[in-house]
């Protein structure tokens, strides 16, 4: 299957107790934005990026106004943008929208779903009208077939991280073991692989780069100077401590309700510990 799936943690040195939480076979499951489409998968990942930055200007900007200098928030936010690539034009424009008659700041909220086959997935939704968020994401998953978690039920089973993500035909596994250990890197996580695998399926999987936020803008200049690509976070990823192994079916209609999730305007990204 290509949503997701167990994998194993490749590196040995430098792992500190909370990063061990993703090595072995607990260490592999991704954001779905990021790696559960193959046709138009970088643009898409790009929108929701740059979606998430630009809503997070708009907030920094409302609170302490649109100077960089004495707005450390917005400061902090633009740091993250050139560290993700963000193009300038997108940070200018949301700087202007903050000034705009009836413009809200926009709020981070993590709705919690089970899914099918005991597990969890959260939902990180930026919005700046709770109720028309929190109302879209309870229709997809009621007609999906899922159900809404109270809040805490599901999240504690998760850990955040720093990820940068490494197509497996963009790079040698040796060479991303030898620059994690180089910069400090928590864990190097591999993509799992699966007996029905074509090599469409397996040229479409990452590995995984797990990392400090202190260590994170080391990685991508690493990777940069040796000419590899990759995909980074929209600032974080979550990553559950023990991914939950399901069959067929409850895999499937997991993948349909995480499908339909993702597609709302509000929501930046879909997690789950299906293993």
């Amino acid at each position: 299957m290509e949503l997701m799936g167990a994998g194993k943690g490749l590196l040995i040195k430098n792992i500190s107790s909370s990063s061990s939480l993703y090595s072995s076979s607990s260490s592999w499951v991704h954001s779905f934005e990021l790696h559960s489409l193959k046709s138009g998968a970088q643009d898409a990942k790009k929108a929701k990026l740059y979606a998430k930055i630009g809503k997070e200007v708009v907030s920094a900007v409302k609170k302490g106004g649109p100077s960089p200098v004495s707005n450390t928030a917005l400061a902090a936010v633009l740091e993250k943008a050139k560290e993700l690539d963000v193009p300038k034009e997108i940070l200018q424009r949301n700087i202007k929208r903050a000034s705009e008659k009836g413009q809200e700041a926009y709020i981070e909220k993590f709705y919690e779903v089970y899914g099918f086959g005991g597990v969890g997935i959260i939902v990180e939704v930026l919005t700046d009208k709770i109720n028309r968020s929190v109302a879209a994401v309870r229709e997809v998953v009621k007609d999906c077939g899922g159900k809404m978690a109270d809040p805490g039920s599901i999240i504690f089973k998760f850990s955040h991280a720093r990820v940068v993500n490494i197509k497996v035909t963009d790079a040698d596994r040796d060479q991303l073991l030898a620059i994690a250990l180089d910069v400090g890197a928590d864990d190097v996580i591999e993509p799992p692989i699966y007996e029905d695998d074509t090599e469409e399926d397996r040229s479409e999987r990452y590995y995984k780069i797990v990392s400090s936020a202190e260590n994170y803008a080391a990685i991508l200049s690493k990777l940069r100077d040796k000419g590899i690509t990759f995909e980074p976070d929209n600032g974080f990823e979550l990553l559950p401590i023990t991914p939950i192994e399901v069959d067929d079916e409850a895999m499937d209609l997991n993948k349909e309700l995480m499908s339909k999730l993702i597609e709302l305007d509000d929501v930046d990204a879909v997690y789950t510990d299906q293993q």
